[in-house]
């Protein structure tokens, strides 16, 4: 099996970037590498640490890619254009709380995922548990989805298009256990395969059972907008915890964020969400 080899990476650590809440369809393996299937492929990605003390610096190794692959694919997927170093050094200046966050989950970065897939998974996240999450994913992708290549001899599924979803009805999905999450899911294929994919935070927030959480995760992970910044239970804690905010307070919560962390609003929330995880457990 083919491996893609970046030498001298920074500011990347594949349990910091799998485990912050934003993708659904990574998991770890034993050997502490991440397996996961985005954009048609199924690759696992292991970091190797050559510097003491640097968990987020060393030799990038992506099994089951090219240098073609990566070019035409995990580069943008990785978001590895973009200098986490001195945006780590933007949040953390005069904000304590920033660069303690920053420092738990300083290989962090905002993976530029399929906008179809993105619905589809934040949609099925709504008052959900992450291993929930995923179990359900993996078997909506089972269900309805297109057979991928196979990876180390498993059966890899692609999620349901947008035209497959919306010719399916409520009670086909009843096997993947989505509860009111279901109709939602037909309904916004149906809006999607007529309208188009959304375009903006306001036509994400039109489509089925969508609301300002859900859309706003679907704006930083779908759309790939650094400033939206989603408030769900953990950054409510967070933000009660270390910033001082009542917990019902989210206009207050997206207001300060809008104006202390700015276009770098959700790579902000995604450091809070690990280190509030991390502090405090699931």
């Amino acid at each position: 099996m083919n491996e893609y080899i970046i030498e001298n990476v920074r500011d990347f650590n594949p349990e910091h970037i799998f485990d912050c809440g934003q993708c659904f369809r990574w998991n770890r393996q034993p050997d502490g590498a991440y397996t996961g299937t985005a954009m048609g492929k199924t690759v696992t990605v292991r970091l190797d640490c050559v510097e003491s003390g640097r968990i987020d610096k060393g030799r990038l190794i992506i099994e089951n890619a090219t240098e073609e692959d990566y070019e035409k694919i995990w580069r943008s997927y990785f978001d590895m254009d973009r200098d986490y170093g001195l945006i780590k050094e933007e949040l953390s200046r005069e904000d304590p709380v920033m660069k303690e966050a920053v420092k738990r989950g300083s290989g962090i970065r905002i993976l530029k995922q399929d906008l179809w897939e993105t619905i589809v998974s934040f949609i099925i996240s709504q008052n959900n548990n992450i291993p929930r999450i995923k179990g359900c994913i993996e078997k909506l992708a089972a269900l309805a989805g297109e057979r991928l290549e196979d990876y180390r001899g498993e059966a890899v599924y692609g999620l349901p298009s947008v035209e497959k979803l919306a010719s399916m009805e409520a009670e086909d999905l009843a096997p993947v256990r989505l509860g009111y999450r279901a109709p939602y899911l037909i309904k916004t294929a149906r809006m999607v395969k007529e309208r188009g994919l959304p375009e903006s935070y306001e036509q994400i927030a039109a489509l089925c059972g969508v609301g300002p959480k859900v859309a706003n995760c679907i704006s930083l992970f779908g759309l790939h907008n650094l400033s939206s910044f989603p408030v769900d239970v953990w950054v409510r804690r967070v933000m009660s915890e270390m910033y001082g905010f009542d917990e019902k307070d989210v206009k207050g919560m997206a207001k300060f964020a809008d104006e202390r962390f700015g276009d770098l609003g959700g790579i902000a929330q995604q450091y809070l969400f690990y280190y509030i995880r991390l502090t405090k457990g699931e």
